[in-house]
């Protein structure tokens, strides 16, 4: 498992369902991680930065050849969508779980991806199909489609390095930024320039593949709820998105698929302008973050099926064997303070609850004691719930969030609260500026009970600047469990 925190974890499940022992990977920071005691075998593979560690190919391989294995799994983030690195796992002699170096340069790089899309009749927004060079460059672009604009890294997903560029004036300490987050997350500096469509929706729809040439999509995922470009909020089906609209982004998904010969799970990512329309952004190839919401409206396991893929099988059904059922949201709880701007937090976690009951699924790195290295994605854990209806979702996620208590670091746990009371939000209302537009203005709402008694146990007293939601005055039963609580 060439990961850490809970997709280490989530993958390691799977894998011991269907009998495969694992081997975990870890460096100095992660000694004590929670994946590194779920494993049959963990190896230290060098210090807390991830250049040195977890992104290093031949400690990597190395640890998985040296222990036996047959496959390594990537998870996602670090070698992920690294085609190198998929070659030098099959020149190993070992399996790849995921898609095979040609296939992530045809479509992992986003620029050959949008070259791919037009060729496939999928519509792109306008901007460049070649990797921009130099600012200069860059700027004359921006003059020829005109602003606003999105730079972005070339390689590598999760919203790492985006910049929207509103003007002339911010396109210097735009690209300076852009390239810098780029080189930092992927190893290098190539960026892409689109027109930016405002007001949209990020719609996604995940994909399966196997090596004997069917493609099947399993629905959508509207991650529109994001900050700096990364998602907080994910929810299938999409609120906005009827029969006729899915049926097309389906389509449009495969076609792209089909054209770059794909193999194993990857996600089309497409933005949905408000009039319906809609423009391929990228293909991710690679299990994603929210994966778990596809898997609770569809019932499969795409791990498993990851894993089959990899293995030579046959994907066991076709489009037609597909089934929804109901409706799912993940809520990403991040090691951020949402007060401050959702800046990462590092530090030690003292204490945890989780929730249960009817329809509660966690995918989580979370115990206590643990510290949150700041070397690596504040992501802790995935909190997903399932509803036969997207009202029943909400409300069972809204009592979720009131029973989860993350103590010790800030966490993202007050806004997703916020979120789950808000109107707009409700009425599925919202585009990928909801936190810009919502979050932003001081609305009151409730807090949750987890959030207000790890705030307690963490020593977290003081009011932060910036609004901030206000909790409800509680009933004495509660003062009463709360004060047994901190006691």
């Amino acid at each position: 498992m060439a990961n850490r925190g809970e997709i280490a974890l989530r993958v390691m499940r799977t894998c011991r369902d269907l009998g495969i022992a694992t081997v975990a990977v870890y460096s100095d920071v992660d000694r004590s991680a929670p994946h590194v005691r779920a494993a049959d075998e963990a190896s230290p593979i060098g210090p807390a930065p991830a250049a040195a560690s977890y992104l290093h190919m031949e400690r990597v391989i190395g640890v998985a050849t040296r222990t036996g294995c047959d496959a390594i799994h990537p998870g996602y983030g670090f070698l992920s969508e690294n085609a190198d690195f998929a070659d030098a796992v099959a020149a190993a002699g070992l399996a790849f779980v995921g898609p095979p170096g040609q296939v992530q340069r045809a479509v992992g790089e986003k620029t050959s991806a949008r070259r791919l899309a037009v060729a496939a009749g999928v519509p792109v927004a306008e901007g460049t199909m070649e990797p921009l060079a130099t600012e200069a460059e860059a700027r004359a672009v921006a003059k020829r489609i005109g602003y606003p604009v999105l730079l972005k890294p070339a390689g590598g997903g999760g919203g790492k390095g985006m910049r929207v560029v509103a003007g002339p004036a911010e396109l210097a300490s735009a690209w300076r930024a852009a390239t810098g987050e780029a080189v930092t997350a992927f190893g290098a500096p190539a960026l892409l320039m689109e027109r930016l469509i405002e007001h949209a929706r990020h719609v996604e729809v995940q994909l399966l593949a196997d090596r004997h040439g069917v493609i099947v999509w399993l629905g959508e995922r509207d991650c529109s709820i994001q900050r700096r470009h990364q998602k907080l909020i994910e929810e299938s089906p999409g609120p906005a998105v009827d029969g006729r609209l899915r049926a097309k982004l389906g389509a449009a998904a495969v076609a792209v698929a089909a054209a770059a010969g794909y193999e194993n799970a990857g996600t089309a990512e497409f933005l949905v302008a408000p009039d319906g329309t809609f423009v391929f952004l990228e293909m991710n190839t690679r299990l994603q973050v929210e994966h778990p919401v596809t898997e609770a409206v569809t019932g499969l396991d795409l791990v498993a099926l990851q894993l089959r893929i990899a293995a030579g099988e046959r994907l066991p059904f076709a489009q037609d064997g597909v089934h929804a059922s109901g409706a799912a949201i993940e809520l990403r709880i991040t090691a951020e303070d949402p007060f401050a701007g959702f800046v990462p937090q590092g530090g030690r976690i003292d204490f945890v609850r989780e929730p249960s009951g009817p329809g509660i699924r966690m995918d989580s790195g979370l115990a206590a004691p643990l510290t949150v290295p700041t070397e690596y994605d504040p992501l802790l854990a995935k909190l997903v719930v399932w509803g036969p209806d997207r009202t029943a979702a909400i409300a069972r996620a809204r009592r979720a969030v009131r029973e989860m208590i993350v103590a010790g670091v800030p966490t993202s746990l007050p806004f997703h609260s916020f979120v789950l009371g808000e109107p707009e939000f409700t009425a599925g209302r919202y585009d990928t500026d909801y936190v810009a537009t919502h979050w932003a203005r001081p609305v009151p709402a409730e807090i949750s009970e987890g959030a207000a008694v790890a705030a307690a146990l963490a020593g977290i007293a003081r009011l932060r600047s910036g609004p901030r939601p206000i909790a409800a005055e509680a009933p004495p039963w509660t003062r009463s469990a709360r004060e047994d609580m901190l006691r």
